[in-house]
């Protein structure tokens, strides 16, 4: 009976000895995953980081994402993967990364855009500017004023002028209500006063194969999208949006060097990541990107897309978010555009 007793005081104890220990690596556990930002900000990156890209393969956004990816690739020295996540004009690839874990291993290029949609789709339940801060400034392009061969102008003057005795009659495509291609040319028919006829597309792709066919008769489109096309003469360059004439289209005049003084339109790019990932990492990922952009290969790449780059500090950076988000979001009040 004594035997009995005794195996039965030592089971217990073993019993007893198994929860501690269990109990431990609960409280191990925890603390690990407690302390796991921390560690993560000093060690990051140590593994693979996903670049998504809002727009689908073979944009504008997509080339400067792949061309950046790769570079900033060798500066991290690990694998940055590009990953499309097209759709609702950037907006599943803006909540995706809003709701990825804030840890620097998902981030995303993006570009003017993302302060359009903090306008369009206010009342639409979807705020990711809440959710997503920006990190590094890439770079800006004008963009450039395109007409189909049949519409009989050569210069800005001549398609003002044309506009202005024809209201409504030029048919200009972009890729959708809301997109970078319909609010800048709602900008340009307020400043120069003229009325043209704003055909929505599905992507600027299927609106450009029209602007070819002569289907509509104008685009302001990124310089890369369309470059090829001015090459090979299947569409007509007027004019260039920025401050200064692009290396990529040296012959054409800015808006204002042909006539349109307060016109001025150059679309940014820019990485962005989750509000909340540790400010060691945002860093790390700011002067990683500022080391990609000064690399003389990556501006001579992005050059030839028309992409003109600079470093600019993270806070510089967020303030011209926060004013083109300002600044558009007036024209988008005016067009009614965010409506539920």
């Amino acid at each position: 009976m004594k035997e009995i007793v005794m195996c039965r005081a030592d089971c217990f104890t073993a019993w007893k000895t198994k929860k501690l220990l269990a109990a431990l690596l609960v409280v191990t556990s925890c603390g690990a995953i407690l302390g796991a930002p921390k560690a993560t900000a000093k060690t990051w990156p140590d593994r693979t980081i996903t670049l998504v890209i809002p727009f689908a393969p073979g944009g504008s956004t997509d080339i400067i994402s792949r061309i950046v990816g790769r570079k900033l690739s060798e500066i991290l020295k690990v694998n940055v993967v590009p990953e499309n996540k097209g759709g609702a004009g950037g907006e599943i690839a803006a909540n995706y990364v809003a709701h990825a874990a804030k840890d620097g291993y998902t981030i995303e290029m993006d570009h003017i855009g993302f302060s359009f949609n903090q306008s369009l789709y206010k009342n639409k339940g979807s705020v990711p500017e809440k959710d997503i801060v920006p990190v590094a400034f890439v770079g800006s392009t004008p963009n450039v004023l395109a007409v189909t061969n049949s519409l009989p102008v050569k210069t800005l003057p001549q398609f003002i002028a044309y506009a202005k005795a024809h209201p409504g009659a030029i048919n200009y495509g972009s890729g959708g209500v809301g997109s970078a291609g319909h609010l800048s040319m709602e900008l340009l028919q307020s400043v120069a006063g003229i009325k043209m006829t704003h055909v929505p597309y599905k992507g600027s792709g299927p609106a450009l194969v029209d602007l070819i066919s002569g289907r509509i008769q104008a685009m302001l489109l990124t310089i890369p999208a369309v470059m090829g096309n001015i090459k090979n003469g299947q569409v007509r360059a007027v004019a260039t949006s920025g401050t200064a004439r692009p290396e990529a289209l040296s012959n054409l005049p800015t808006f204002a060097q042909a006539g349109i003084k307060n016109f001025v339109y150059e679309p940014w790019y820019g990485i962005f990541a989750p509000r909340g990932t540790p400010e060691s990492i945002l860093a790390k990922l700011h002067a990683a990107v500022n080391k990609v952009v000064a690399d003389p290969e990556v501006k001579r790449k992005l050059l030839e897309q028309g992409l003109s780059t600079n470093a600019k500090s993270r806070q510089a950076f967020v303030t011209q978010v926060e004013g083109d988000t300002k600044k558009w979001g007036v024209i988008i009040d005016r067009l009614e555009l965010n409506k539920p």
